[in-house]
């Protein structure tokens, strides 16, 4: 049996257990999906236990055909379930598309004000609706009975580690704006919530049975693209899409978060609300299937301007009432026009959050990795680049993610020294993309959240 590191990746519609050669090579990915369930308008959940039964699944296949050396976990960011002792769950998990917290949010962060967030998280914030202490109080205020009962509030990779191991932790990364290098940051507490709170742990720290404790996937997708020397950026392309940019500076900046260092780099990074999720709408609206959208979108112009604000946005906006819009369409506007108008205005949310993510590593990200289920288009490649104006890097490994958490795995198991050390071995560039064409829309596409915002929150008060 060949000996790999295993990576699993508990993802917002599916997860995927990849084995990986131990120098990185990708050998086979298990992936199961699973729903996303909106009983209300602005709600979604999942069942943890289809989490755990897609998981069950893949690592059962891996094992059965592999010699398991390291292994590592990753998922989704700013999904929260309450569990009791037995980790039990005790409620559907609110994910982080929902936007059911977004008045407590917004309460919460009134709570604060400037020199309290320059204090607490050392520089402008904002509390959005994906904030874990918006999630315990909505959870106090509206499953009371739930939340007496709960012993855990765990995010996917927490809960998934926990039924493997038996051990309950999570790591600092994941622990956004509730910790810092120096653990929970007290004054960012909700009633009961620390309590209910997780040990925090290195992410490369075995947990138990060979597996670590892991980190969220965009941190993942960090060490799977070797976005850990200054200057290096990264684009992680899938439901959502997450930039993220190395430096040894850290300027504050509102719109992005700033991880705690690692060795003295920071990593700024900010996730937008819809990327693969806006073709998933589109798909699903103008009757095309998803490669039906990619080819369409071939054949249009770049006349039309989409903001993929579906649910809101997150990064760098964080301004839960937007909503999506066609804006310039005319009597000659086309459906492929509409198509390539929905990839081109994915890729200005990656360069809008580019913006930010720049401003607070003091210094331009010269080229990026393209990673995620969109770096398999060349076409959405393309776009990217010539949205972003830079080179734009395809990997041999596009579940990025997923080799980040078989990495960690190996720094646990003692194949690999430290998990950057590990990412230079591991990460190989397939091909580089450099811009075609300059896109002369993004400057407009900048000034329309400014234009409409007023109308935005009357229409979504």
């Amino acid at each position: 049996m060949r000996e790999v590191m295993l990576g699993i990746d508990v993802g917002t519609t599916a997860a995927k257990v990849a084995a990986f050669g131990l120098d990185g090579e990708p050998l086979e990915t298990r992936t199961v999906g699973y729903p996303i369930h909106r009983p209300r308008l602005g709600w979604a959940e999942q069942d943890a236990n289809d989490w755990w039964r897609a998981v069950d699944e893949g690592v059962t296949a891996m094992t059965a055909r592999y010699r398991i050396r390291a292994a590592g976990i990753v998922s989704q960011v700013n999904t929260h379930l309450l569990v009791d002792a037995d980790l039990n769950p005790l409620t559907t998990a609110i994910i982080w598309q929902d936007q059911r917290c977004a008045a407590i949010a917004k309460e919460l962060d009134g709570r604060y004000t400037e020199a309290d967030k320059q204090r607490i998280w050392g520089g402008p914030i904002v509390l959005d609706a994906s904030f874990v202490g918006a999630r315990a109080e909505w959870f106090a205020r509206n499953e009371p009975e739930a939340w007496r009962k709960a012993r855990w509030i765990l995010s996917p990779k927490d809960f998934i580690g926990a039924k493997l191991t038996g051990r309950v932790a999570t790591d600092l990364l994941s622990g956004v704006r509730i910790a810092n290098a120096d653990g929970y940051l007290a004054e960012a507490m909700t009633d009961g919530l620390q309590e209910r709170l997780p040990e925090i742990l290195a992410p490369e720290t075995i947990l138990g049975n060979g597996l670590v404790v892991g980190t969220m996937d965009a941190y993942g997708a960090v060490f799977g693209t070797a976005t850990t020397e200054p200057g290096r950026g990264m684009i992680s392309c899938g439901t959502s899409l997450v930039v993220a940019g190395a430096s040894t500076e850290n300027v504050p900046t509102a719109g992005i978060v700033t991880f705690p260092p690692r060795n003295g780099l920071y990593v700024h990074a900010g996730p937008t609300q819809a990327a693969g999720d806006a073709v998933r709408w589109w798909s699903e609206t103008s009757g095309l299937s998803i490669p039906e959208v990619f080819a369409d979108a071939a054949n249009g112009r770049s006349q039309v301007i989409f903001t993929p604000y579906l649910s809101g946005e997150r990064a760098p906006l964080w301004d839960s009432s937007l909503r999506a819009s066609f804006l310039n369409v005319s009597a000659a506007t086309t459906r492929a026009d509409l198509s390539r108008a929905v990839l081109e205005g994915v890729a200005m949310s990656a360069r809008h959050v580019l913006d930010f993510v720049e401003q607070a590593a003091g210094r331009p990200m010269k080229a990026l990795a393209f990673v995620g289920g969109g770096a398999r288009s060349d076409f959405w490649a393309q776009l990217h680049a010539d949205v972003l104006q830079r080179p734009v890097r395809q990997l041999r490994v596009h579940d990025s993610a997923a080799l980040g958490a078989a990495l960690l795995g190996s720094v646990g198991a003692g194949l690999h020294p430290d998990v950057e050390t590990a990412g230079e071995a591991a990460v190989a560039v397939r091909a580089t993309v450099e811009p075609s064409e300059s896109n002369h829309l993004y400057e407009v596409y900048v000034g329309i959240h400014q234009a409409l915002h007023d109308i935005h929150h009357r229409l979504n008060p």
